[in-house]
């Protein structure tokens, strides 16, 4: 088990932040954080958080001051200092909760929600009344503004609010430029109305109405800020989820003066349910078969299998006794069990791989929406040529009508509609694309990170191979030599009495027969392999008595033909079968050949799991299991490398396992990792990212969470964990692998498809402005020159329906 060192000298501060809408947001909290003595900062937009390194003593009022000062609201979630072990606790020295996204994002989901609806409803007569003039009727221009009032004023508030927050700090944003463009339509069209000026006859000189510039903006923008929350509060169920796999309660045994568990008359324990929280250390704990371990401990009583598969993604439970070590949030397949608490709450395994999880999100620099970097500089150049055009026709003209005209239709022209619908409608048509690909892409941010990612790490058990154990090679002594290499199940032998066990035995069949009684998941490859194989005597079917497992060793039980009873010989015909570990055989009093010894030596050796199987006192075969290969993995891996990536094999497993599967599928030796931890995963990742490698990882279990979160880009298959797919940037719904050549592809196509929106977008308006500004445009032309810009934008993003 892999110490995780602490990432601090002094402590660290987990700050929720409220506010934030676009890169520039994230760049004045750290600026601001960062200028406090003894703070490194590091901002993270999709989890609304910044994650806060000390090097000297900062209160927290300090830290929310800063952020305060730059605009925003915060409050601190979690602080952590280090104690003199080194290790960290909370402020008042207890176990510290899992950092969120700030307590009132629900909140402000369904504000958001709520807005969009209403805006919506209003929106739609709005649109209809001022596009078909057959629905226009006396007084209708006072009702457009009616119904669009609200919407640019109540349902557009948060775009003015964030306009006027980054209006305070001298910088603007998209927010900019959505709330001028829709203030000042509506301001405009309200002027010509209350002026009286407004003729349906002479709308055509200029003096139209254009409220629904400012509704329909508002109304655009409002469902894309909602689709970009509801993916962002997404964004922090990673550590939720992780919490989850975690045991809720245990069962607290007590222990007498020398620190012995005490027992019952009846020889049983004296247990007290108590939370997991309520652990600590030196406390004895039970666990039942099926139950899920409370926290990091010692066995000191009970064998067991544990099910260790969601804490380190691989298939074969791990055989446990007195003495072993065990990871909290395995679960018990078989054995009952007494543990000693030797880590608790946040040193846990399982807390530990939470942690790396948060601090690889928490550190991941956000992409700056290309929109943001655009409109940095487009917002303030167009607000000075508004101003100069007001001030360039007022300084030859003198007349106000005309000099306000123009400035209105720079304005307008400059209005974000195509802007505003350039990344969402892109992204809508090419993650709607993906579902039916099965591909998931969370955002924009992501299609970036695919267009730069040269290297991909590929995690071996369940995502390249299936994930569970299979019979791959069957070998009995008398019949064939051992095999180094795997090789298909073989046939059942034939006996020449349907009746007896033979001294050639159906090792696979008869094995089969007794772990077919059991539910270790060796033993059902084994029994599905006997199943797969056939019955050569349908007749007289192998029946099995005096079934024992014994955890950790093996299973045995007596195997007879059925119907053979005693009047037929059945005692004589009945033989103890053993299944199991070579050295728990011996235990048995079983003689073991060295041929046999030879045989799992070369298996294990090859990466397989190899059991004995032993009748009449002697260990006559074996039989070696391996998880193999996913037919789609080797194609898969072969389009990976058509797109320039190169794949890298990454398993806790061992050398032999790992170098099999990687051969497999077609990837080099020299590119595999094996028996690398789950808190190790992201290390190699981050590792390959320091030699200037853009890294994609692709993962399925809790593991992968951290090394998913860390890479530049994050693929989970959907069959995975919950934990794996919410830390991850894109998941693969089929599970297959194929499916990651296809999420890079689409998201690239997707990028490619954005910056062409934002181009066109932009096209027009530098083209029209300048027409604009000479007077040339009316705020009706450019209105109209935005709308086109805007069917030019969403039929360039529909062709991502075709996409492959």
């Amino acid at each position: 088990m892999t110490t995780v060192e602490a990432p601090y000298p002094v402590g660290e501060v987990e700050l929720a932040v409220s506010g934030m809408t676009c890169a520039s947001c994230v760049a004045r909290v750290e600026r601001k954080l960062n200028r406090l003595d003894g703070v490194a900062a590091t901002v993270n937009l999709p989890l609304e958080s910044a994650h806060v390194t000390l090097s000297s003593q900062v209160t927290d009022q300090d830290l929310v001051g800063a952020v305060e000062s730059a605009g925003y609201t915060a409050h601190v979630t979690r602080r952590r200092t280090a104690n003199a072990a080194g290790t960290g606790t909370g402020a008042d020295g207890a176990p510290d909760e899992a950092r969120g996204t700030p307590a009132d994002a629900e909140y402000r989901g369904e504000d958001l929600l709520r807005r969009l609806r209403v805006s919506a409803v209003l929106t739609a007569p709005v649109l209809l009344l001022s596009m078909v003039p057959a629905l226009s009727f006396p007084g209708s221009e006072w009702a457009l503004a009616a119904l669009a009032l609200p919407v640019v004023a109540w349902g557009a508030w948060p775009f003015h609010t964030a306009a006027a927050r980054a209006a305070r700090h001298a910088t603007s944003t998209m927010d900019t430029l959505v709330s001028i463009g829709v203030i000042a339509a509506t301001l405009w069209s309200l002027w010509v109305l209350v002026a009286g000026t407004f003729s349906p006859t002479d709308a055509g000189a200029g003096h139209g109405l254009y409220f629904e510039v400012g509704a329909v903006v508002t109304t655009f923008l409002l469902a894309g800020r909602y689709a970009e929350h509801r993916s962002r509060r997404r964004a922090g169920d990673a550590l939720r989820a992780l919490l989850d796999l975690g045991a809720k309660d245990a069962e607290r045994i007590a222990l007498g003066p020398d620190g012995t568990p005490l027992r019952l008359p009846d020889g049983g324990w004296r247990t007290t349910p108590v939370p997991v929280t309520a652990l600590q250390l030196g406390d004895v704990f039970a666990v039942r078969p099926g139950g899920t371990v409370a926290t990091d401990g010692t066995v000191l009583e009970g064998t067991s299998a544990l099910d260790t598969s969601l804490v380190t993604g691989e298939p074969v439970p791990v055989d446990v006794a007195p003495g072993d070590d065990v990871v909290g949030g395995t679960v018990s397949t078989s054995g009952h069990l007494l543990v000693r608490a030797t880590r608790v709450g946040e040193d846990t395994m399982l807390a530990r791989i939470g942690r790396l999880v948060a601090q690889a999100q928490t550190g991941k620099a956000p992409v700056a929406r290309l929109a943001d970097r655009i409109s940095a500089v487009f917002v303030p150049v167009v607000l000075v040529l508004a101003v100069l055009t007001l001030a360039g026709w007022l300084a030859v003209t003198g007349d106000v009508e005309p000099a306000f005209t123009a400035a209105v239709a720079v304005l307008i022209i400059a209005c974000p509609c195509a802007l505003g619908l350039a990344t969402p409608t892109a992204i809508l048509v090419g993650t709607g694309r993906g579902a039916q690909l099965g591909v998931l892409i969370r955002g924009p941010e992501i299609l970036e990170s695919t267009r730069r990612v040269d290297t991909v790490v590929l995690d071996k058990t369940g995502t390249v191979t299936e994930g569970r154990m299979r019979v791959v090679d069957v070998w009995s002594t008398g019949t064939r030599q051992p095999q180094a290499e795997p090789v298909e199940p073989v046939e059942p032998v034939e006996t020449d009495d349907a009746n007896h066990l033979t001294d050639a035995p159906d090792v696979l069949r008869y094995a089969a027969a007794v772990e077919s009684l059991s539910e270790h998941p060796i033993a059902s490859a084994i029994a599905a392999a006997g199943r797969a194989g056939g019955e050569p005597d349908t007749e007289t079917p192998l029946e099995v008595t005096g079934f024992i497992a014994h955890p950790g060793g093996g299973v045995e039980g007596l195997v007879r033909r059925a119907h053979s009873g005693l009047a037929l010989g059945g005692a004589l015909n009945t033989r103890r079968v053993l299944v199991g570990r070579v050295d728990w055989l011996t235990e048995q009093g079983i003689t073991v050949p060295e041929e046999v010894r030879t045989a799992v030596g070369q298996q294990e050796r090859a990466g397989a799991t190899a059991v004995a199987v032993a009748w009449n006192g002697a260990a006559g075969g074996v039989i070696a299991l391996r998880d193999p290969a996913k037919p789609t993995s080797a194609p898969a891996v072969a389009e990976l490398r058509e797109l320039g990536l190169r794949p890298y094999l990454l398993t806790g497993d061992s050398e032999g396992a790992a170098r099999v599967a990687a051969q497999a599928v077609g990837i080099p030796d020299a590119d595999v990792f094996a028996r690398v931890l789950p808190a190790d995963k992201a290390a190699v990742v981050a590792r390959l990212q320091a030699e200037g490698r853009t890294v994609a990882m692709v993962g399925d279990g809790v593991n992968d969470a951290a090394a998913l979160a860390t890479a530049d880009l994050g693929l989970a298959m959907g069959t995975g964990t919950d934990v794996a797919i919410e830390a991850s940037d894109i998941t693969l719904v089929r599970g297959d692998l194929r499916a990651a050549a296809s999420a890079v592809r689409l998201s690239r196509k997707t990028l490619r498809v954005i910056k062409q929106n934002l181009f066109w977008a932009f096209a027009y308006n530098v083209a029209a402005i300048p027409l604009a500004a000479a007077g040339l445009l009316s705020p009706m032309i450019a209105g109209g020159a935005m709308a086109a810009s805007s069917v030019l934008v969403v039929a360039n993003s529909l062709r991502l329906r075709r996409a492959e």
